[in-house]
Order: C-alpha cells, then sequence, then structure tokens
C-alpha cells in the first residue's frame, strides 16, 4: 500500500519536467497554493522563482543545482521503475484535486503515460494544463458555458458510449474506442454544453482560455 507523503485539504499544482510558461505556472498556483515537484520539475520551479513544497520521483532528471537548492526534507525518493514521475506523485498525493502544469506538450510518450495514468485513476480530480490545451477525464456529468465555436475534442482511451447537448455534433450513438472512433475538433453550438460519458476512459480536451470556466464546472471554486 502507497501512503500520501503531501496532504492537503486545498488543491495541488503538480509540476512536470515539460513544456510549461511562467503564466501558466503563476495561474496554477494562484488555484492551488501548494507545489509539488515530479523529478526535475523541481529545477522549472526555481528557476521560475518557486520553491517546491515536495519534490517526488525516482530522481534520474533531477539536476544537481536542484539538489543542492531545496532542503533535504522536502526530497521523497521513489526508485522503483514500474511507473512514471506523474503517478508516483499522483498515488503519494491525498488532496482534492490537482492541477498539472507541464505535462502536456512535450514528449509523445510521456503525454500519452500520463493521459492513461489518469484515465487508470478516475477517483481523482485532475486537470491538467498545457501552451494550448486544458485536459480531464470526464468521469461524472459535466456541463461547462463556452463560447459559442469553442473547441470541443474528445478522445477516448477506452470504448465508451455518451450524450451530449450544444454540440455541433452530438455524440450519442457514438461507439468511441481508442482503436475506432474519436470526437476530436466538436464545437459549442451553443453557451452551455451538457456530456455525460456511460462509463470512464474518455478525456476532453478544451483550448487553455477555458480553463476557468471547466475549473468552475468542475466544482473547483477559486480561492
Amino acid at each position: 500500500m502507497v501512503f500520501p507523503v503531501i496532504k492537503v485539504e486545498t488543491g495541488v499544482t503538480l509540476l512536470g519536467g515539460g513544456n510549461s510558461t511562467p503564466a501558466m505556472v503563476s495561474q496554477a498556483l494562484t488555484q492551488a497554493k501548494t507545489l509539488v515537484a515530479a523529478d526535475g520539475g523541481a529545477q522549472i520551479a526555481l528557476d521560475l522563482g518557486h520553491m517546491p513544497d515536495a519534490v517526488i520521483g525516482d530522481f534520474d532528471s533531477l539536476d544537481s543545482k536542484a539538489r543542492t537548492a531545496i532542503e533535504a526534507s522536502r526530497f521523497y525518493h521513489v526508485p522503483e521503475q514500474n511507473s512514471t514521475d506523474f503517478e508516483k506523485c499522483l498515488t503519494r498525493i491525498e488532496a482534492p484535486y490537482l492541477l498539472g502544469v507541464g505535462f502536456l506538450g512535450a514528449r509523445v510518450d510521456h503525454e500519452l503515460a500520463v493521459l492513461n495514468a489518469v484515465v487508470r485513476h478516475p477517483e481523482r480530480k485532475i486537470v491538467l494544463l498545457g501552451t494550448h490545451d486544458t485536459c480531464v477525464h470526464l468521469t461524472s456529468p459535466l456541463s461547462i458555458r463556452l463560447p459559442i465555436g469553442t473547441r470541443v475534442s474528445l478522445f477516448p482511451l477506452s470504448r465508451v458510449t455518451g450524450r451530449s447537448v450544444g454540440l455541433t455534433w452530438p455524440i450519442e450513438g457514438i461507439e468511441f474506442a481508442p482503436d475506432g472512433r474519436g470526437g476530436t475538433s466538436n464545437e459549442a453550438c451553443g453557451t452551455q454544453v451538457d456530456i455525460e460519458m456511460d462509463g470512464d476512459g474518455m478525456l476532453l480536451f478544451l483550448p487553455v482560455e477555458a480553463l476557468d470556466a471547466l475549473l468552475k464546472a468542475l466544482g473547483i471554486k477559486a480561492l
């Protein structure tokens, strides 16, 4: 059994070593003030002027400067190689929600591994924030207010069906599958979009400009 090393009653910003910008990290920290770095994300945090509350990972990407700059009590070394640093963090953080920055838009294999982990942990509320997109696993009905014409992309990582209201191309009656039908580049045709899936496995991608609307729809209140 894995026990949490970080337990907070508010959100956690989880910073990876992939693509991120100062604005993205600042935006996430405004919403989720506890900062946890996944391995090499520690140096990115320091470069942006943020001291991580914890660093979790196998430390194969950890910069020696970060080891020196961060006090030893904040490091949580997990040497096993059966999971990614993202999942090592995910299983050791106890928080109502996580905002993941630096996990989208870099190496494709790393990004796919993160998305796989998100779907395999449907009990966790995780929002990924990238340069162009924000992503969430649809584990419960979602009602979100979006400007008409907003891109709404659905990508399945398992076979799943569902229903929608407010999309240009309704999804009812479609069987989605990772090796079959996807739902990329749909769009909002009304100011409110309602999506309900019949099971786990569907990822929702929205433009990064829709982050605030997504957080509100997920019941994550602004601090």
